[in-house]
């Protein structure tokens, strides 16, 4: 079985869990603590480009890296696009939604009081731009997606930061009809909404954050507790 490993934040994480249940896939989410057994300070050196999240699939082989990760899936997932040229337009979406990762998702996890505050209103600008060019690139092609209507990686990725934004400032992406379809239409994908409804809530944003994992407060981040 494919093993996902990370640790206690809605982030980068989040993006390959939807693909995978989309997929049907089983996998098996770890935290770092757990597959290890030791703390993350003493294995991030020994890590390739010393980060996480990373994949291990049933021969032992370790991917890192977020697109790597979401490709591979894809790619088991038989969801991989054969015209070379739509390929490539699907991967210019995908690093363009995971250039959304900061400072939006560190913040959501992570800050507090005026610290988040600041965060939050100091982004506004550049995620109206960047979802603006979302919405746009929606309409490129014919269907519910940016390349059709089929899913895949590049649309698991911007749906987890359009869907993360919403713990931001649910105001900005108000601003965007097109990507509010799109996030509904993503929602409404039986397994998306399945997973959706059990995975980990993300509660006291802005306060202190915390993932509720098996009825229990954990506080994000990369240690056990």
């Amino acid at each position: 079985m494919l093993k996902l490993v990370y640790f206690k934040m809605r982030a980068l994480a989040e993006a390959p869990q939807l693909l995978l249940n989309y997929c049907e896939i089983n996998y098996e989410y770890i935290m770092s603590w757990d597959h290890f057994d030791d703390e993350w300070s003493n294995v991030k050196p020994k890590l390739a480009f010393k980060q996480l999240p990373m994949m291990e699939v049933e021969d032992g082989t370790q991917i890192c890296q977020s697109i790597a990760i979401l490709q591979y899936i894809e790619n088991l997932g038989g969801l991989k696009i054969s015209d070379p040229v739509k390929a490539a337009e699907a991967t210019a979406v995908l690093q363009s939604a995971q250039e959304l990762f900061a400072p939006l998702n560190p913040t959501v996890n992570f800050a507090v009081g005026q610290d988040f505050i600041n965060k939050r209103d100091s982004m506004r600008i550049n995620l109206e731009s960047r979802f603006s060019d979302l919405a746009r690139y929606l309409d490129k092609h014919e269907g519910r997606y940016f390349i059709d209507d089929t899913p895949r990686a590049a649309e698991f990725a911007c749906f987890h930061h359009l869907d993360l934004s919403r713990e931001l400032d649910p105001e900005t992406l108000e601003k965007f009809p097109r990507l509010i379809k799109f996030v509904k239409d993503i929602e409404g994908i039986d397994a998306v909404s399945n997973y959706l409804k059990k995975r980990p809530k993300l509660v006291g944003v802005g306060t202190e954050p915390r993932l509720v994992i098996n009825g229990t407060e954990h506080p994000t981040g990369v240690n056990k507790t």
